[in-house]
Parts: structure tokens; sequence; C-alpha cells
């Protein structure tokens, strides 16, 4: 859609996209960089939904059927974000939400994430498909690591992965719940030949980035040292390996998995990727210490609901006594606003500071986490709400819903 303030595209309008990550100012001008920077098909990677990309659109669209309605005349000289997560202080109520693959980004993205986040002052949730060790991670100075993990295989796969976690310091986990079945990435699928071979455009378009390929692959290609000792040494390849974890993901993993994870894992646990009012409801009841309302990304049912459709009936279900996180089309710090002022706790980030991964590795993620952070304060501002502890729905109109009804007392 054209902007308002353009007439017949005068003035004319572009994001930046050069090394100076100061002059980024806002999260668009990361993703244009990380655009001019990344091949095709790390592009398609990074951005494609499931199917049509219903939901990844929808995921997207949902931020703007919410309007602000300001309250003026307020003291606003103490604003902050800042907040406890999981009874630990934390900068402001964001972390960095888990994703795999990293390492096609640049060599170590995981911990450049990491380091990002760290300096940011949030949390950052390694994936189980990350291309560095949980250990190497741990070593980042000053960070909140929190775990997120995959059940795949037999159960002693990820009771070793429960452990390792845990050996290594994460303060949290994270259980993916609605990931057993791969989505049907079409758009990613069309930049191979084959399950491990790219297409020859394909290659002759990464070939046209060869700082990239120098950032990402000066030691070869990336690997999955957290599980590849469950591996076949057969398969222990890039492509050969996670094509294989995907497939021994458990169709069946169910409410009772949850259990024996809970179990074993003491630390605070998430239940992460939840939309059903019905799951959110026996999640609340099942002895975890979260909920993450999600829809991975919009990369796996094509034509759901968005996380922030079923906000406000979620905070309904779990009140007080679970914590409960949204992830899912945070690009701005309104959008962060908006979630905290349905009812979340907090939101993960994902794309966002994948761009700033892309942009400029770890200076690049420190960057896009500032201008959620500047952005989200500036609004808390604009909207006259003194503090986070002042957002609440009576902020916020549905668009639906406008115009507002009279006053009561007229």
């Amino acid at each position: 859609m054209p902007s308002p303030a353009q007439f017949q595209g005068s003035p004319q309008r572009r994001y930046y996209t050069g090394r100076d990550l100061d002059r980024a100012q806002a999260i668009a001008d990361v993703r244009a960089r990380a655009h001019r920077r990344m091949p095709r098909f790390v592009l398609e990677y990074l951005e494609s939904g499931a199917g049509e990309e219903a939901t990844l659109r929808r995921e997207l669209d949902v931020w703007h059927e919410w309007c602000f309605v300001p309250r003026t005349l307020r003291d606003e000289c103490h604003r902050s974000l800042s907040c406890s997560l999981l009874g630990r202080p934390a900068r402001m109520p964001v972390a960095v939400a888990p994703t795999g693959l990293n390492g096609i980004f640049q060599r170590h993205g995981d911990t450049a994430l990491a380091q990002g986040a760290a300096r940011a002052g949030v949390p950052f949730v390694q994936s189980t498909m990350s291309n560095d060790p949980v250990e190497e991670v741990a070593k980042v100075p000053g960070l909140r690591h929190w775990w997120q993990l995959y059940v795949f295989g037999p159960d002693e796969i990820w009771q070793a992965l429960t452990d390792r976690a845990d050996a290594a310091g994460c303060e949290a986990m994270m259980l993916t719940t609605n990931a057993q079945l791969f989505g049907r990435r079409e758009w990613y699928a069309r930049t191979r030949a084959t399950k491990t071979r790219p297409t020859l455009p394909t290659m002759l378009n990464a070939a046209r980035h060869p700082s990239w390929a120098l950032r990402t692959f000066n030691h070869g290609m990336p690997g999955f040292p957290n599980v590849i000792d469950f591996v076949p040494k057969d398969r222990r390849g890039f492509f050969e390996s996670a094509f294989w974890i995907r497939e021994q993901m458990p169709k069946s993993l169910s409410w009772e998995t949850v259990a024996k994870i809970r179990d074993r894992w003491k630390k605070p646990m998430f239940l992460k990727g939840l939309l059903h009012p019905d799951d959110i409801l026996r999640a609340r009841d099942s002895g975890v210490d979260g909920v993450v309302l999600g829809s991975h990304g919009g990369r796996q049912a094509d034509g759901s609901i968005a996380p922030l459709d079923v906000l406000p009936r979620a905070r309904e279900i779990v009140g007080d006594s679970v914590a409960l996180y949204l992830s899912g089309g945070i690009r701005r710090g309104a959008d962060v606003l908006k979630a905290l002022a349905l009812g979340a706790d907090a939101v993960l980030a994902g794309r966002a500071p994948l761009y700033g991964l892309c942009a400029g590795g770890a200076d690049g993620v420190a960057r896009s986490l500032a201008i959620l952070h500047d952005e989200a304060l500036n609004e808390l501002g604009q909207i006259g709400a003194p503090a986070l502890e002042a957002l609440g729905p009576e902020l916020l109109a549905r668009r639906a819903d406008l115009p507002l009804a009279p006053h009561p007392t007229g």
C-alpha cells in the first residue's frame, strides 16, 4: 500500500542499506540490508512461510487491526521498559526466539545472536537445531541462556539433550509442540533440485555473493553439534542430517511426553506453539511455568489464526497461574506494547534479530533489538502510559469496533 506521505511516488524513498548500522531507523532498514547481502535461497529460508503464506501474512496484518487510544497529560518523565522475566531483571519484555540453521547466515550465527541478546539485556533461546554447541554459546558473557527442545527419536535423545542443556547452565526450556510434521514451505523448496542439491539458478545466484560465502563457509559447511552424535554416520552431511532428524520427529508427541519432560527438567519450562484455547487450558494445568502462543513463524499450518488473535482469550484462560508469551510478527516496538496491553507478559522476536544477524552479525542483532527498545519506549510516551504496568486493553481499540462507543456519562 502506498504511503499517504507520498504523491505518485514522490518524494522518492528507499531504506538505508549501508554499513553504518546506527543509521538504521527501523527493522525494515536492517531487513533491506539483509536482502542486499544474502543470496536468494538463504532469503527464502529466512522469509518464506508455508503454502500460500496466509498464516505468515496474518501474523503481520493482525497488528494493524488494533489501534492505540492515547491518553494525555500524564507524567512520562520516568518511562522504562525494564521488567522481570522468570524472576530476574530484563531491559525489556523481549527474548530472542529459537531459530535453527543460523549457520547459513554466517558462521557461528547462534553465538552472534547470543552476543547481541546479551548486549541488549534480553534472553536468547537456543534451538536444538542450532549450529553451535550449547556449551560454547553458554560462554557468552552476560547471557541469559534458554534452551528450545525438539523431541525426535527415542526418549534417550531428548533426555540427553535436556541433561546437556541443564549442565550448560540454561535457565529455562521451551518445548516446541507444533513442528512434529514439517510444514510445506513451497518457495524454499523451489530453490532445490533434490533434497540435498540446489537448483542451478540457485547456485549461480549464490556465486554472486562471495562475501557471504566467505563469512559462512570459510571452514566448511555448518553442522548440528548438539545432535550429531545421534545421527547415523552415513547421514551426517549438512542436508542429510537435517532431513534425517526431520524424519525422526514422532507424530505421537503427546501430553504424556510433556509430563515426562516436566518431571526431568526442574527449571522453568514453557510449551511453545499453542493456539487453540483447549490446548492452552490443558497447558495451564500440566505443571509447566509458561505458554508461548505461536504459529512457528507462519511456517507450519497455512491459513491458521495468528497468536495475537487468541491472546486476550489465552490470558482469560491462564489468569496469573503461568507466564504467557507471544511469538510471531514482531517488527515494531509498538507490536511489543500491543501484545502486553492484550495480556502477554513478554514476546519472542524471531525474524527481526535474524535480519540483524544477516545485516551485520552480533552488531546487527544488537541494533535490531535496540530499535525495538527505542521504538517501544517512545511509543509508551506517545500513548500516555508512564510504565509497562499502565498497559491494558483500554488503551487499544480494534478497527472493526470503531467508532468508539460514547462514554456512559455522555
